[in-house]
């Protein structure tokens, strides 16, 4: 089961998190489609869109899009994002309390780092249920990517989680992007609902100052749901460790992995 209490902190930061977020890359979208073999109007369904981060992508294509989100402030948040979109329309709700239309089928289901929030007793049954056979799922994510030369200032700051003792104990430094087996395919496989289509994943870099770096952080679970001592503490020491640096910024780099599934 998910932690329930953190993937309801989001909403906290619901006016935030579209632009303190990193938008995902033209090319996992281009995969999407070439994977699926979609073309607008055709109708999707997202689940967990939060403020529409990869919402507005495929609404700007001329997607039509039924999109689902837990927390109020974060579905008006979209709703908000998409007021210039006719077929878009969000509801509040999760996905494993939404009742669908008698009938309802969707020529997508896809969620944007939110696919694991999502009850894994329920989440691929109630999708193949929404999709016609031969109907797809995709889902993908985008964390934290360690390349070799990632940026040496993520060493530094670990030390600081592990004295506030806000480390995960994994080993470090983490292995890089491909350097673990992606459980998310072999999930597809193992719900016995869907078979995995193609996986494509996408690695890129992005620059922050301290206060963009912050926000950042303001927007993950474990940061927003941490005692705001160690919070303020950790804050402080990436200000002084990029202090230091004559531009003052930082090297993040991102992966995500899409993750194609259709319908057994």
């Amino acid at each position: 089961m998910t932690d329930r209490r953190l993937r309801e902190t989001f909403d906290r930061v619901a006016s935030r998190y579209q632009t303190a977020r990193p938008d995902y890359p033209a090319d996992l979208y281009a995969d999407l489609l070439a994977m699926t073999g979609l073309r607008p109007p055709a109708h999707l369904l997202e689940v967990g869109c939060g403020p529409g981060k990869a919402t507005l992508p495929l609404a700007r294509m001329g997607f039509s899009i039924t999109a689902i989100e837990l927390g109020a402030a974060l579905a008006a948040e979209a709703r908000r994002h998409l007021a210039a979109f006719p077929g878009g329309s969000v509801i509040t709700s999760s996905f494993e309390e939404w009742r669908p239309p008698p009938g309802a089928r969707f020529d997508l289901v896809y969620a944007a780092t939110a696919w694991k929030w999502v009850d894994p007793d329920i989440k691929y049954a109630k999708a193949a249920a929404l999709l016609p056979r031969g109907g797809h799922l995709a889902v993908w994510d985008a964390g934290h990517a360690f390349p070799a030369g990632f940026d040496p200032f993520f060493t530094e700051i670990q030390r600081v989680y592990d004295e506030l003792s806000e480390g995960d104990g994994s080993p470090w430094p983490p292995p890089p992007p491909g350097g673990l087996p992606e459980p998310t395919a072999a999930e597809f496989e193992a719900s016995g609902h869907f078979t995995v289509a193609g996986t494509r994943r996408h690695v890129w870099a992005r620059r922050y100052t301290a206060e963009e770096y912050i926000a950042l952080l303001d927007t993950f679970s474990g940061h927003i749901a941490m005692e705001p001592a160690k919070r303020e503490h950790l804050y402080r020491e990436v200000r002084r460790l990029l202090a230091a640096r004559p531009d003052g910024r930082l090297t993040r780099h991102w992966s995500a992995v899409l993750t194609v599934g259709r319908r057994a």
